[in-house]
């Protein structure tokens, strides 16, 4: 896997974000790729990857993913991306050249997208949307009251608005994902799972905070994993399809399980 990864000059979120599952999904042959460089644009108080000023595009990333997911054998394909405000579509049509190159290189292939919130741009979503990804990804990484501190320059209304932009725009299945342990309530959650089923998402995932470096964001508990099942029970209940959650549950942990149901 690093080989490969090296050699075509990709990147994963596995390695920039430090993922706890790294080692046991690169066991399984399986990772997720990292569009658009390996800087991003914004500073979230939570995330590992570097802030600042990213390199251009390079157009040929969409075709060195694909290939690579092609000789790894992978039968589901995630692709992320940094946040890039500095790009007028925020990387929405180079997500959608990645999920077309994957198409034509890899066609039994299924592909989830995880993506920036585009600032909230609805021809930006209907680029990605029209591209034919398996499963639409945004994450609310939060409850409301947090956002602001915990995703400095996110908007939790915005996000939502995401995910029911791609619902109305003909997206099969959206997923999000979540953190436990930053201080957050348990009405609070709550209220984060019914906005985000009113928001026509599907799938969901719940793990823990872990503080990647002293800069970051402490951890202000550390979630006991009955409550995950609890709110598991709870996000069945409210009509969620597909609902993963646990300790070390990240939005990609077993996605291809997770997007089968």
């Amino acid at each position: 896997m690093k080989v490969l990864l090296t050699g075509s000059r990709l990147h994963t979120v596995c390695e920039e974000a430090r993922c706890p599952n790294q080692g046991e999904c690169w066991t399984r042959g399986t990772a997720t790729f990292m569009l658009l460089g390996e800087t991003c644009t914004r500073s979230c108080g939570f995330c590992a990857v570097a802030t600042g000023r990213p390199a251009p595009p390079d157009p040929d990333e969409p075709r060195h993913v694909a290939e690579a997911s092609r000789r790894l054998g992978l039968k589901f394909v995630v692709v992320t991306s940094v946040a890039r405000d500095d790009l007028k579509d925020g990387g929405a049509s180079h997500f959608a050249a990645t999920v077309r190159a994957i198409r034509e290189r890899n066609p039994e292939a299924r592909v989830e997208v995880l993506v920036p919130d585009f600032k909230g741009d609805q021809d930006s979503i209907r680029i990605v949307v029209e591209s034919g990804p398996t499963v639409f990804n945004h994450n609310l990484e939060t409850v409301e009251r947090l956002t602001k501190r915990v995703r400095i320059q996110a908007r939790y209304p915005r996000s939502l608005e995401v995910l029911r932009i791609a619902k109305a725009q003909g997206q099969p299945k959206t997923k999000t994902g979540i953190m436990l342990g930053l201080g957050e309530t348990e009405e609070e959650v709550l209220a984060l799972l019914r906005d985000a089923r009113a928001a026509g998402c599907d799938i969901l995932t719940i793990g823990q905070y872990l503080q990647p470096t002293k800069q970051h964001l402490p951890v202000v508990e550390f979630v006991h994993p009955d409550r995950f099942k609890a709110f598991e029970a709870a996000a069945y209940a409210l009509g969620f399809t597909s609902v993963f959650s646990g300790p070390l549950v990240r939005s990609s942990y077993h996605a291809e399980a997770v997007a089968a149901v």
